[in-house]
């Protein structure tokens, strides 16, 4: 089985992805997709090109980045499974209302396969009734939604 691994921005959340990345690896094949935030971006919590790198090390293969590479997903049918964890609000209200607009939200509406999306969010944004909203709509059109855990915010 193939599993399309993709990640957005909310870099505070990358040390509890990386250990389920790690675990699903040893069963499937992950192909890791990066969003251009994720990809480009350095925060706090560490630098994009050490992620890359540790993702590559996890999968075996290098992350997807630009929009040639991932263009085969949809019409070639090249995933059995999508999981998008972390998902940003901002990237979690695009694919709600069918916005492709950059790599990763063109990838996931492209895709041709179930998709599994991992809300990761301070509680204001999350608990906001339009994010609920956007929640609802993903699952109306076929999304899995794994809920989210509670913990100490990063901000």
């Amino acid at each position: 089985m193939t599993v399309g691994f993709a990640l957005c921005g909310s870099f505070c959340t990358y040390a509890q992805v990386f250990p389920v990345m790690e675990q699903l690896a040893k069963e499937y094949d992950l192909i890791p997709i990066f969003s251009a935030a994720s990809a480009g971006t350095d925060s706090r919590f560490g630098k994009s090109a050490d992620f890359m790198q540790q993702v590559e090390e996890i999968c075996q293969c290098p992350p997807l980045t630009d929009i040639p590479q991932v263009e085969p997903i949809g019409p070639k049918k090249l995933l059995d499974l999508l999981l998008i964890a972390p998902c940003t609000g901002n990237t979690l209200a695009k694919l709600a209302h069918g916005i492709a607009d950059d790599m990763l939200t063109t990838v996931v509406l492209a895709a041709r396969c179930p998709k599994l999306v991992s809300p990761a969010m301070n509680t204001g944004m999350l608990e906001n009734p339009i994010t609920q909203d956007n929640l609802r709509t993903l699952e109306h059109y076929g999304f899995t939604v794994i809920p989210s855990e509670s913990g100490v915010l990063a901000c």
